[in-house]
C-alpha cells in the first residue's frame, strides 16, 4: 500500500475524524516504529508501519459499521467528554465494534446523527466541497422579514467569512415560529449564529435529514445500522459531488480550492 498521510489513516481504520486525528498527531499522542509523530504532514505505510495510537497498536477495522441515531439533547457529540457530561456513545449499546459520531451537533440540540468507522465515509459527508446537504427544523423567538430572508439564503457574514446559500423555508407560522434550514456546510454554531444576525435566538434544533437520509421514526437515544442500499446510495453521492468539483476545476483553473472538512452544527 502507498503511503498516505497519518491522520488519513487514523480516520480510515475508525480511531476518529480526520479533525480529532490531527490533534491527537499535535498531542504527540501517535508514534510509527517507535517514533513520535507530531507534524501533520508525515505518511505512512498502514499495511507496513507498526502505528500506536496512546500506546494501542492500530489495525484495520474488521467491519466497516455505519449507524444514525436520534441524538437528544443534553449530551455532546463526542467520543469521551472531560467535564463528565453525557455524551452520544453512552447510546450506543451493543454495537460490536468501535465507531465515532460523524460531525457534531450541539450539546442541546437533537436529531439525525451518523456514526462509522469508515473514514472516508466520514469525511466524504462533512467535507463542504462536497455538498452534501443538511436539513434542520428550527425554532425561533421571532420572525425573520422579507429582506432578512433574502439576506439568510444567500449567506451573511460569519468570522470574516460568508456563509454558503443556504435553504430557508417558513414551516409554521407563530409567535415562535419555526423554519426549515438547509446548509451544504456547518461551520460551530452556524445556525444560531444566523439567526442571532437579525436579533433572533434559536429555542430549539433538530437535524432531521442529511441528504436522502431522512431521521424517520427513530426514537430519542434510539439507532440503526444504515441498509447496504443507503450505503451504496451515499457513495453515489460522494462520486457524483467528486465528478462535479472534476469538471469545475477543468474549467476554472487555478482557482482556489475551498471548503474542506466542516463540522455540522
Amino acid at each position: 500500500m502507498a503511503l498516505e498521510r497519518l491522520q488519513k489513516i487514523l480516520s480510515r481504520a475508525g480511531v476518529a475524524s480526520r479533525r480529532h486525528a490531527e490533534e491527537l498527531i499535535l498531542a504527540g499522542a501517535v508514534t510509527v516504529n517507535g517514533a513520535v509523530v507530531t507534524e501533520l504532514g508525515s505518511k505512512a505505510d498502514f499495511e507496513r508501519d507498526h502505528i500506536k495510537v496512546q500506546g494501542k497498536l492500530l489495525r484495520p477495522p474488521k467491519r466497516l459499521l455505519y449507524l444514525v441515531m436520534n441524538k437528544p439533547k443534553g449530551c455532546v457529540t463526542t467520543t469521551h467528554d472531560p467535564q463528565g457530561r453525557k455524551t452520544v456513545m453512552d447510546f450506543l449499546k451493543g454495537v460490536k465494534g468501535r465507531v465515532y459520531p460523524v460531525g457534531r451537533l450541539d450539546y442541546d440540540a437533537e436529531g439525525l446523527l451518523l456514526f462509522t468507522n469508515d473514514g472516508d465515509f466520514a469525511n466524504s459527508i462533512t467535507r463542504a466541497a462536497n455538498k452534501i446537504p443538511k436539513y434542520y427544523l428550527v425554532k425561533v423567538n421571532g420572525q425573520l422579514n422579507a429582506e432578512q430572508e433574502t439576506a439568510f439564503r444567500r449567506g451573511i457574514p460569519l468570522y470574516g467569512k460568508k456563509t454558503a446559500p443556504a435553504g430557508l423555508k417558513l414551516v409554521h407560522r407563530a409567535e415562535n415560529p419555526w423554519y426549515e434550514v438547509q446548509l451544504i456546510e456547518g461551520r460551530q454554531n452556524q445556525i444560531k449564529l444566523m439567526f442571532r444576525h437579525f436579533g433572533l435566538q434559536v429555542e430549539k434544533l433538530k437535524r432531521v435529514r442529511v441528504g436522502f437520509l431522512e431521521l424517520g421514526n427513530l426514537k430519542s437515544g434510539e439507532f440503526r445500522e444504515l441498509t447496504p442500499q443507503e450505503v451504496e446510495q451515499f457513495r453515489r453521492l460522494f462520486e457524483r459531488a467528486a465528478g462535479k468539483q472534476l469538471r469545475r476545476h477543468a474549467t476554472s483553473p487555478g482557482k482556489r480550492k475551498q471548503g474542506e472538512d466542516h463540522d455540522d452544527r
